[in-house]
């Protein structure tokens, strides 16, 4: 999870139920970041559902819109996965190295996934190498269904690159917060709603202390419109974000406000859920911040709802604070547009082909 500066750099591609973003930042130097190329273009709907590909030739052929459009010649490509069929666990193991961990792994790992073994990939990452009393250190189990790696791999190669990296949403959101914002010794919360996921990642003295995917996120605004005013999922999506001129217009904007509303609250409850629960395991102060990204960020009332529900202020996430941008060759009004779909793209454009 560290923030590596190397040469071989890769193209960050986040693979949305609702868009696919493509980003590829250039190392200046440690740290320090150049935006090189950006873009989005939308799926059609039902292409990607509970991020399973259900329509592969339309996320291949958006991936292939996006690195011929943007003239990408990068081929190593990182993406990131979430949900289910991926575990991430704080756990206490005897202290040893990190050769005899990866070793033990397998066996160790057993206890604390719900899946066998021999059908997920596993990783660690040793959080502290200080031992406690008892002899114990603390470590990171990250574990993914090797058919959702798979799916992936394959997802990548058809579209003419090669899998390099592949993260966990909550991490890449982690990378891109270390990046662009000074860690805070109280806990913050990182919260990305995407269209039909919510990734949550608690950090505590800047490291990750919670993580969870709610399966939930911007498309139930679109769903609840569609179901009280009666219209298309297009119509719906045009009625949600304000445009196009409707002759119902005295009435509408009403509804949709109501609509906007209870789903907000709906959205802020499971987080609070989730929040709630680190909060209530974990013995320590209340939360300092929640920064807010992802494409359902900026929809109104979302924000005000989730810091008035999590009693925490809430700060929307620029992405892009931290990084070197050439305004001739970016359209500031479009990248502070995109920044809240920007997040996990950033955080997987830190990382290179050569990472672990």
């Amino acid at each position: 999870m560290a923030l590596l500066a190397r040469n071989r750099s890769a193209v960050a591609l986040d693979i949305g139920s609702s868009h696919v973003k493509m980003l590829e930042l250039d190392a200046e130097r440690p740290g320090k970041y150049r935006l090189k190329h950006f873009g989005i273009v939308p799926l059609p709907p039902e292409a990607v559902v509970d991020g399973s590909f259900m329509n592969t030739s339309a996320v291949v052929g958006a991936i292939r819109e996006l690195l011929a459009r943007h003239k990408v010649k990068t081929r190593e490509a990182c993406v990131a996965v979430s949900g289910n069929s991926v575990i991430v666990k704080r756990i206490s193991l005897p202290q040893m190295s990190q050769d005899e961990l990866e070793e033990s792994i397998t066996w160790e790992a057993e206890q604390y996934i719900p899946f066998d073994v021999n059908d997920v990939n596993i990783d660690v990452h040793i959080l502290s190498q200080q031992a406690d009393e008892a002899g114990q250190m603390e470590v990171l189990l990250v574990a993914a269904r090797k058919d959702l790696i798979n799916e992936y791999s394959t997802l990548l190669v058809e579209a003419g690159l090669r899998p390099a990296v592949i993260d966990v949403a909550a991490f890449a959101l982690e990378n891109m917060y270390s990046l662009n914002y000074d860690p805070l010794p109280e806990p913050v919360a990182l919260v990305n709603v995407g269209a039909s996921t919510v990734n949550i990642n608690v950090l505590r003295a800047g490291t990750s202390a919670f993580t969870r995917d709610v399966g939930m996120g911007g498309r139930l605004y679109t769903e609840e419109v569609q179901r009280a005013l009666n219209v298309s999922f297009e119509e719906a999506e045009a009625f949600k974000v304000g445009g196009g001129d409707r002759d119902r217009a005295a009435v509408v904007p009403e509804e949709v406000e109501r609509v906007l509303t209870t789903v907000s609250e709906s959205i802020a409850t499971e987080v609070h859920r989730s929040l709630d629960f680190f909060l209530s395991t974990s013995g320590g102060a209340g939360l300092a911040q929640v920064y807010l990204s992802g494409g359902a960020a900026p929809t109104p009332g979302l924000a005000t709802a989730i810091e008035r529900i999590c009693g925490a202020p809430v700060t929307r996430v620029d992405p892009f604070r931290r990084v070197s941008v050439d305004e001739r060759a970016f359209n500031p009004n479009f990248l502070k547009d995109a920044a809240g779909q920007a997040a996990i793209a950033v955080g997987l454009g830190l990382r290179r082909g050569d990472d672990k």
